[in-house]
Parts: C-alpha cells; structure tokens; sequence
C-alpha cells in the first residue's frame, strides 16, 4: 500500500518497461521516477528509443513487459492528464486546416458526436491558448502556410489544450530558426512552473541550460540524474569516443576537453 502511495506522489513511475517492434526491442529494462514539476530532458543516437518512451506513456504502443503510472493511472486511462506534441516530420501540413481549428481539436472529448460544434467556451480557451505561445494573430491562417517556428507553438497550443498535468514534446525544436526555438524554450520554462515536461531534443542548448534532469537512451537507460555528463557516459550512449559540449551557456553537458567536437 505504501508503494501505491508513492507511486500515486510522481508524474512517472516506471519499472522495468521492455519495448519490442516486431520481435525487435526498442527499450529495455528501463526504469525512471519523474517527479512532479520536474523538467526532464530525454537525450541519445537516432533509433536509441526516445519516441518510444514518450509513446509508451501515452499507450500508444504495446508494451512486451513491465508497468508505467503517470500520476497513478495507467497508459490509456490518462484522459486530460497529459498533452503531447509529437514530431513535426510525421505531420501532413497540407491538410485544408486554420491555426485555430487544430487547437480546437484539443478540446475533443471522446464522447464527441458527429455534429460536434464548439462551445464559445472552447474558442475563448483557444484564442487565450494562442496568445499564450504568441500567434493569436495567426488563428486564421492556414497551416501550409506558416514557417517551422508558428506551426510548432500551434501544436504546443493544441497539448495545453487539454489543461494537463504533464507535458510530453518530441523535437519541438528542430527545424525552427534560432529565434523560434528560443521563443519555446522560455515558454517551457514558464509553463513548468505549474506542470511536468518531458523534452525529446537533440539540441544541445535544452540539453545544457534549460532541463534540470537528464535521461540518455540508447535501446537501455544509460544515465538518469542532473544535466553535466562524464565522458564514459556519453561515449556508452551513441557507442563511441564523441565530444558533447555546449559552450556559452549556464551549465555544460561536458567539462572542457582540448579539443572541442560538437555533434
């Protein structure tokens, strides 16, 4: 009873969560507490699992072993409790859409009917949503036709939605300009005053001076703890002698070295 109840206190519990994708595992034997409020960053190679971590909160794939609580609840029961921004390449941007339509579609409820109209209500929490990532003079502009930056604060508009507890965002700066993605980054910071975020990134300014735990993946959970690696950790996660640094900023990934790579 007491573990429940523990359980129940943190954003995540995971205990030993194997992934497989056709026989071939994804994630393995990984184990991690989040607690609440806490700003994670999920960090290593490509194919190293990190999607499939933030999908396997969100029940969207099967899991092979192991269990996953996110406030308590189980993945698929999760109702309002979490918002996601998925990756901006898996999006089609040619779908006949406006910038405030996609945010309203975070409002859905699954009891939704065939007419389902949205309430003044729900077009007052968009609007407000909008301003609050800084397009509201976008609502009406169609997706084709705004830059990586815009489209992305519209998905980050379209996860708080939903008013959650937990944020969970895949890559929500690549392919934005450096102001964009800076834009975000002090949004993040604000909105983790009053909720849990997971950030998938491989950009190593969040990585260094914006989260304050790292969790590296590569298929298993090579590191979980605060943002300054050592070099064996990094050379364990993308499998071989490499140099990550992020210069310039308030805290380092990696001391200093003679000579400086950045990956």
């Amino acid at each position: 009873m007491n573990k429940l109840n523990d359980e129940n206190k943190k954003a995540i519990h995971i205990d030993n969560l194997t992934v497989h994708y056709n026989k071939i595992p994804a994630l393995v034997d990984i184990c991690i507490d989040v607690e609440d409020k806490e700003y994670l960053g999920v960090i290593g190679p490509n194919g190293g699992g990190k999607s499939t971590l933030l999908k396997a909160i969100l029940g969207l794939v099967p899991v092979t072993s192991g269990t996953i609580n996110v406030y308590g609840k189980r993945p698929g029961r999760l109702g309002t409790l979490v918002g996601y921004v998925p990756q901006f390449v898996g999006l089609d941007k040619r779908f006949p859409i406006t910038v405030l339509e996609v945010v309203l579609t975070g409002r859905l409820n699954r009891k939704l009917s065939l007419f389902h109209k949205f309430t003044r209500e729900d077009k007052n929490a968009a609007e407000e949503l909008l301003g609050k990532v800084g397009i509201c003079n976008l609502a009406d502009r169609q997706i084709n036709a705004l830059s990586g930056g815009e489209f992305q604060k519209m998905l980050i508009a379209r996860a708080l939605a939903v008013n959650p507890r937990l944020l969970l965002l895949d890559e929500p700066t690549a392919s934005v300009d450096a102001k964009s993605r800076d834009q975000i980054f002090k949004l993040l910071e604000e909105l983790n005053k009053n909720m849990t975020i997971i950030l998938v990134t491989h950009d190593l300014l969040a990585v260094s001076s914006q989260v304050r735990k790292l969790a590296c993946l590569n298929e298993r959970l090579v590191y979980h703890g605060e943002t300054e690696l050592n070099q064996n950790i990094v050379n364990s996660l993308y499998g071989c002698p490499v140099d990550l640094i992020a210069h310039g900023v308030p805290h380092r990934v990696l001391k200093t070295h003679k000579e400086d790579k950045v990956i």
